[in-house]
């Protein structure tokens, strides 16, 4: 019993520690990054001081809770930049941004956290930042992109991205990349005739109106 006492506690540490961080991420999306701790325990159904046991800080909590959405940002426009056409891969990364979004609301929670200075969520979401700059300069170079548009209206995308609300995740993906084709037209230098993607539904359906009720009530 004593040799499986050490592995047991080990075991209920990560448990403790993932189920922490699956509250905060939920709570954060939800009700923005001012919950108190102690809400987050209660979520997560551990004590406060095993909250801080694992994270002592708020910052420290939110930067593990979004560091995997940071990464596949900085991912994204990493592709982008590897594109031999710097115009398709703007494109392809406003896409996929706004994609991402779609799928993982935590993203834009953690792009636009008030906690920046954990060392290395800093220095993921400044390097995609810098990425994201350098992107917009070559698609500037190719004529495609309108001169005016800098690094902070994509900032502004993610932002009008983040306040589509549908009842399914595939309405709001669909919406999502209707919105991303928008966007792209608005960056474009010069107008274009490609075709949107499909409306998706985004308000539940009017009822119909049963026969003769209109006559009813003229009487």
């Amino acid at each position: 019993m004593t040799t499986g006492l050490p592995h047991t506690l080990r075991s209920d540490a990560r448990d403790n520690r993932e189920r922490i961080l699956d509250a905060a991420r939920a709570v954060f999306i939800i009700d923005g990054l001012d919950v108190p701790m102690r809400e987050i325990a209660r979520r997560a159904q551990v004590g406060p001081a095993t909250l801080y046991r694992h994270f002592p800080t708020k910052e420290m909590l939110v930067a593990e809770a979004f560091t995997d959405q940071m990464l596949a940002c900085r991912t994204l426009v990493d592709e982008g930049l590897a594109d031999p056409d710097p115009w398709h891969g703007f494109c392809r990364t406003v896409e996929k941004l706004c994609e991402l979004q779609a799928r993982d609301h935590g993203f834009a929670a953690a792009f636009m956290s008030a906690y920046p200075h954990a060392l290395d969520f800093a220095a993921i979401r400044n390097s995609s930042l810098t990425g994201a700059a350098e992107l917009i300069r070559r698609a500037k170079n190719t004529g495609h992109l309108r001169p005016d548009i800098v690094a902070d209206d994509l900032i502004l995308m993610i932002m009008a991205n983040n306040g589509i609300h549908a009842g399914t995740s595939a309405a709001g993906i669909a919406a999502s990349r209707r919105f991303a084709a928008l966007m792209i037209e608005a960056f474009r230098a010069s107008p274009s005739s490609v075709p949107l993607p499909p409306v998706p539904r985004l308000m539940p359906p009017m009822p119909r109106r049963k026969p003769g009720r209109n006559a009813d009530a003229r009487r």
